[in-house]
């Protein structure tokens, strides 16, 4: 039981130690926070202040302990010196036991100095033999001056009898020191001189006015460094603090910041430089900003322009900018997307292709990539390309470049050159088979053959041969009319080429009894035209139309002018052709009408389709597919076009717009450009 009562005072002063060890812990904690607190500045001022004061402190203190030691030391020796001084004019008298001119002595000290306190005469035996001040002084009996009571001297006195005692004592009245002088005569020790001697008052003067003016010094001492201390915070302590505002607004980007002090030398220039500095630094910052949003703008205008689509993304994957073409190909116009994820933009079946992609990048496992991939409908082909952007040193990333080429042309272009490689593979392939054939026939069997099946042989060879250089010719014309090459246009009359053309096929259409015939307007004005092409466009409207128009039927051209508004047409003039734009120049209408099979819908997409052939359909006739083409072609070099109507059973009517001689020939170049390239474009379909 004692053992278990003695354990828990133990444990009990155990957590008592420690409980007071985490206190002053904790203490020790807040006051280095509270001192962590204290700004640098503040710090440093404390810190000297501390210092000054614990100097001033210690040189005060040194000098009220000198100026008091000095003040005892010289009470010591006044009091030392006038023991001895009565100590030698006494000692004789002692002596030779001359009591009343040792009372006579002691009374004229004690008279003549204000200092004495009190003055005892003891004999060998330390008993008081003559003491001072005393009650009373009778002169009756010589008994008067003796006293029987002994003096306690110091032990110290007895130590030394040769030398004389000085201390110091406080009583009620104040500070006493005593000397104890030893009385020797002629070797042998005849009592102790005792002295009590108070302080000089002129000295204790002094003293006090020696104590009271250091301690106004220090006083002044203190005063002076609060002074300086407020001096310092007015003049150091002022500009040092606007000046480290002024240095933390320049940091966070505000050089307009300035510091109006009006100080003068060192600190002044340093101000002065400071505010001279924020200046130069407002005015480099305005001039990189101007530069900076110039070279923003010409990025923006050129990212704009681009062919290609192109966005921007962050170091997380997130939109930064996107171009007008990229917003096209994915539909975005009116969308604000810029702070939004990629993926979560885009189609999902997109978005689950490029999902890999964009993380390798962002995860610097690669630096670009690109994929293919078709999207949207009808079907577009794309190609994205994916490229990292790292900093200045190229280490951290900073987003990627994300680039959509639109490869839906090339992809079509390089599919209609492959069908057109192979339409004209095959076109080319039937006549020279049939050329080989006949040929070799002949070459092999002509001994057996009959004149006769040896004319036929050459005239289906030769008409082969025809066929495939109406091939050849139509391809080298399409060829020509794709190249691009702006046609020379000159001043014509139309009216020839449509009568040439008449006469040309008026024997053929005599013997399938089509009824040919034409209209032309009476003074029509000359039109701007290439001759030879025109022909060429007239020979195969006019050619198809025979070849498709049945017996008893009718193929006729009409040429009139087509005026510049669409006027209000009376109901009874049904065939008067009905506009449906305004048009921005007067022009020259060419119409080749046939009353014969007609052209289906599904046909009529497809008629001016290269090798499309609408024998394909009915098997009724042959051709190489190539001549509406190329009229499409040559219209379009002339700046206009070409336009059809037809009914099954009804008949077929082209037309087309011819530009006048007096037409503004810039506007009519840039239609020609125009319609060239969508007629090159017209090749994908």
């Amino acid at each position: 039981m004692i053992n278990n009562n003695e354990s828990n005072k133990i444990n009990l002063n155990s957590l008592n130690q420690t409980v007071d060890e985490n206190n002053s812990d904790s203490l020790a904690n807040k006051a280095l926070t509270w001192w962590g607190g204290f700004s640098l500045r503040t710090k440093l001022l404390a810190i000297a202040t501390l210092v000054v004061s614990l100097l001033m402190t210690g040189i005060t203190f040194f000098a009220l302990n000198s100026i008091q030691r000095d003040a005892g030391m010289n009470d010591t020796r006044y009091a030392r010196d006038l023991g001895l001084l009565l100590s030698g004019n006494v000692t004789e008298l002692v002596a030779n036991n001359q009591k009343k001119e040792i009372s006579n002595v002691a009374e004229k000290f004690w008279r003549s100095s204000r200092n004495l306190r009190y003055i005892f005469f003891t004999d060998a035996e330390d008993i008081v033999q003559l003491g001072i001040p005393i009650s009373a002084t009778p002169t009756s009996t010589d008994n008067q001056f003796q006293l029987t009571r002994r003096l306690k001297l110091p032990n110290e006195l007895k130590k030394r009898p040769q030398f004389p005692l000085v201390r110091q004592h406080t009583t009620p009245q104040g500070q006493v020191t005593d000397v104890f002088v030893p009385m020797l005569w002629k070797g042998k020790y005849l009592g102790t001189l005792a002295l009590g001697v108070t302080p000089n008052k002129k000295a204790l003067a002094s003293a006090a006015l020696t104590r009271e003016v250091t301690i106004a010094v220090f006083i002044s001492i203190w005063v002076l460094v609060i002074l300086g201390a407020v001096f310092n915070a007015l003049t150091i302590t002022r500009p040092v603090r606007e000046l480290v505002r002024g240095v933390r607004e320049i940091s966070k980007g505000n050089f307009k910041s300035r510091i109006s002090l009006p100080m003068t030398g060192d600190l002044g220039e340093l101000l002065t430089g400071f505010n001279r500095m924020a200046s130069q630094l407002e005015n480099y910052n305005e001039a990189n900003i101007e530069e900076l949003k110039a070279a923003q703008i010409k990025q923006q205008s050129l990212i704009a322009t681009m062919a290609d689509g192109a966005i921007l993304l962050d170091s997380k994957g997130k939109i930064v900018l996107t171009n007008p073409t990229a917003k096209r190909l994915f539909r975005w116009e009116g969308r604000f997307l810029e702070g939004k994820y990629l993926l979560n933009e885009i189609p999902e079946i997109l978005s689950n292709d490029l999902h890999t992609n964009i993380e390798s990048i962002l995860n610097r496992e690669k630096e670009s990539d690109d994929l293919r991939c078709s999207l949207g409908e009808p079907a577009r082909t794309l190609r994205i390309v994916l490229q990292s952007v790292l900093d200045t040193n190229k280490v951290e990333l900073k987003g990627i470049a994300v680039t959509i080429q639109d490869l839906t042309r090339e992809v079509e272009l390089n599919a209609a050159q492959n069908r057109f490689i192979s339409n004209v593979s095959h076109e080319l392939r039937t006549p020279l088979f049939n050329i080989k054939s006949y040929v070799e026939t002949l070459y092999d069997l002509k001994d057996q053959l009959s004149n006769e099946e040896q004319l036929e042989f050459l005239g289906i060879a030769n008409s082969e041969t025809d066929r495939l250089t109406r091939l050849v010719n139509d391809v080298l014309d399409l060829s020509r009319l794709e190249s691009g090459k702006i046609i020379q246009l000159e001043p014509m009359e139309i009216k020839p080429a449509i009568e040439q053309t008449l006469r040309n096929y008026r024997l053929n259409a005599t013997e399938k009894n089509v009824s040919l015939a034409h209209e032309i307007e009476e003074n029509i004005p000359s039109i701007l035209g290439n001759f030879d092409l025109l022909l060429q466009v007239f020979d195969n409207l006019l050619g198809n139309g025979l070849k498709f128009s049945p017996q008893n039927s009718t193929l006729k051209i009409r040429a009139y002018t087509w005026p510049d508004s669409c006027p209000a047409f009376p109901p009874n003039n049904q065939e008067a052709p009905q506009c449906e734009l305004v048009s921005p120049l007067p022009k020259v209408r060419i119409e080749i009408a046939d009353t014969g099979s007609g052209i289906s819908e599904l046909d009529q997409e497809k008629i001016f389709d290269r090798f499309y052939r609408v024998e394909n359909a009915v098997h009724t006739e042959q051709g190489t597919g190539l001549g509406l083409s190329i009229v499409r072609g040559i219209i379009d070099k002339h700046g206009g076009e070409i336009r059809m109507a037809s009914e099954l059973g009804i008949g077929t009517t082209f037309w087309f717009d011819l530009p006048l001689e007096q037409s503004d020939k810039d506007e009519l170049l840039t239609q020609t450009i125009s319609n060239t390239e969508n007629f090159s474009d017209s090749k994908v379909s």
